[in-house]
């Protein structure tokens, strides 16, 4: 979406703020103005969707947040309001949505259950290295592109993991 302009940002107060923050400079370098829009609760989400309709964004991120495990109503709200998105997870691309790149979170609930197995043997949390992802994975749905009149240069869908057609 090369002459995108403005995006609409879902984020959840403090849960999002530091995703925001890290996110503004990109967006400047860009040339995109960042429209942010508080969800706090299920129930916010198509208010939200409404207003990035309502000033004319050009597609939507949904920061990450336990507000959007939900992730069908977001992918169908996307769809309905015919709003490009771009996750942090998979599972939104495999349920209908156009991209994501993020960890696996198949993955990091893994590396969790060696953290917990290691405390219940009694290893002290605070001894425990922190662990960040190493690995993130691009999905791009080519079903939702074509819905949405979008092409995907190949260039892009060469460096995908997956590509859902």
């Amino acid at each position: 979406m090369p002459r995108a302009s403005r995006v609409a940002v879902l984020a959840e107060g403090q849960t999002g703020a530091g995703q925001l923050r890290a996110m503004e400079p990109a967006a400047q370098r860009l040339g995109l103005q960042l429209s942010v829009h508080n969800v706090g609760a299920l129930e916010d989400i198509e208010p939200a969707f409404k207003a990035a309709v309502l000033e004319r964004a050009d597609a939507v991120i949904p920061l990450s947040s336990p507000v959007f495990f939900e992730h069908r109503r977001i992918v169908e709200l996307a769809a309905r309001h015919r709003l490009p998105a771009v996750y942090e997870h998979r599972q939104f691309t495999e349920a209908g949505g156009l991209v994501s790149y993020g960890p696996n979170i198949s993955t990091i609930y893994r590396r969790a259950a060696v953290y917990v197995d290691k405390i219940l043997k009694g290893a002290k949390p605070a001894d425990l290295p922190v662990e960040q992802a190493t690995k993130f994975e691009l999905v791009i749905n080519l079903r939702t592109a074509k819905a949405l009149g979008l092409t995907i240069p190949p260039s892009l869908l060469q460096r995908a993991d997956q590509v859902i057609e």
